[in-house]
């Protein structure tokens, strides 16, 4: 009598799982043909069967079903192990449009791909005899490798690193002292378009405090080393397409004093050398021809 009644109530469950499958085919097939008819010409539909994601290698992409409305720029991180990759779309205008086609090409991914933090040190015990210790260490580990696979990207395209530092302490000399001068024309160069708005509003609220300033930087630099190595990706079908940023700490004896709108000194001394500690991100691409080292940001020590 019992295997009787749970026959019946398993073939009254297999049954109303059938219906609720045929249900939700036929509503899926009615959505899609009005989607394809034309009746949302608005809207995208975005589907990904399946989407698995992992912190070794695995690739964030859209996951589920998704209807969107278009945007005009949208920004999508990719990451590629030890690689992290910036894709972006963006709608033309209509006069454009009507032209042709139109290559969209990035000039800087305006971003700070990981940014450097000082690690503090811990005991050789706690390392190795506990759970946050071994943690620690696999993100070291993992830093440091791919500091190593970028360096050794950034060595095929001829890469020295005495000349890359040489050219380093170049524009952070060139920098600072236009920055002190207020040569907002000149920085253009010498930075990415992201840190040239920041630095064109650094100066403009400088020179409301200080109309002038007095800044000399003592050569040779007193150290200058690399903090972290880091690529990025800009497209997802193409890996040799990456820019590099390397963060290097300079350790340098520099001098300064400000004045007010009168000329009188305010603040600083130009005959006392001060040691200074900054912490710049320098960036290139790999595959515009041509491409150089500019300033893409700074991290606050």
């Amino acid at each position: 009598m019992a295997l009787g009644r749970l026959q019946t109530l398993r073939n009254i469950f297999e049954t109303v799982q059938i219906r609720e499958f045929s249900t939700l085919l036929a509503s899926s097939r009615s959505n899609s043909k009005s989607i394809s008819n034309g009746k949302f010409p608005h809207i995208t539909l975005r589907c990904i069967s399946s989407c698995i994601y992992k912190d070794h290698g695995g690739i964030p992409w859209t996951s589920g079903d998704k209807i969107m409305l278009r945007s005009t720029t949208t920004q999508e991180p990719i990451s590629y192990g030890y690689m992290r990759s910036v894709t972006t779309k963006a709608k033309a205008p209509a006069q454009a449009r009507q032209m042709g086609a139109v290559k969209v090409s990035m000039l800087s991914p305006g971003i700070i791909y990981e940014p450097y933090v000082p690690r503090e040190k811990i005991p050789f015990w706690k390392r190795y005899f506990t759970r946050n210790g071994w943690k620690r260490t696999k993100e070291d580990l993992t830093s440091e490798l791919k500091n190593a696979y970028a360096i050794a990207k950034l060595r095929k395209s001829g890469y020295s690193k005495k000349q890359f530092y040489t050219e380093a302490v170049t524009i952070y000399k060139e920098i600072n002292t236009q920055m002190a001068n207020g040569g907002k024309g000149t920085l253009r160069k010498l930075v990415t378009e992201h840190m040239y708005s920041a630095l064109k509003n650094e100066i403009k609220q400088r020179e409301s405090v200080w109309p002038t300033v007095y800044w000399e930087l003592i050569e040779p630099i007193v150290k200058v080393r690399t903090l972290r190595a880091r690529l990025i990706g800009v497209d997802r079908n193409d890996l040799s397409k990456v820019f590099i940023q390397l963060t290097l700490e300079f350790l340098a004896k520099q001098k300064f004093e400000a004045y007010d709108g009168k000329g009188a000194v305010v603040s600083g001394d130009r005959n006392k050398e001060v040691l200074v500690r900054d912490i710049w991100v320098f960036e290139k691409s790999l595959f515009h021809p041509g491409a150089y080292w500019r300033l893409c940001g700074r991290i606050k020590v």
